[in-house]
């Protein structure tokens, strides 16, 4: 998606990793939460409470799903899910920009 109407910002951004990550949540008019940032080039991992699509707008990244001992590339264009209640590992080779769809 290019676009989202009708959303009301957080603008307090939310800094993740001395700076690495940084994003801002936002909510449609149905309620449902979304965040949008950018991930520079480093290797971090990160907790999950509820399920996640990450949605690669720009850069690529290779990911390390829950489960899995195999890192598997992602570029914009393209996107991945992981389980709620997990971590998943993420090593960023070029600057990421991302939506998150949590539920």
């Amino acid at each position: 998606m290019s676009a989202y109407e009708n959303v009301t910002l957080d603008p307090a951004a939310n800094v993740y990793f001395d700076g690495a990550c940084v994003s801002h949540t936002f909510f449609l008019a149905d309620g449902t939460r979304k965040s949008a940032g950018v991930i520079f080039p480093s290797t971090l991992e990160f907790g999950t409470e509820a399920p996640e699509v990450m949605e690669l707008h720009g850069g690529s990244c290779k990911v390390q799903l829950p489960g899995s001992d195999e890192w598997t590339t992602y570029a914009a264009g393209e996107s991945f899910a992981v389980p709620g209640n997990s971590a998943f590992g993420i090593e960023v080779v070029e600057t990421l920009s991302y939506v998150c769809h949590y539920g």
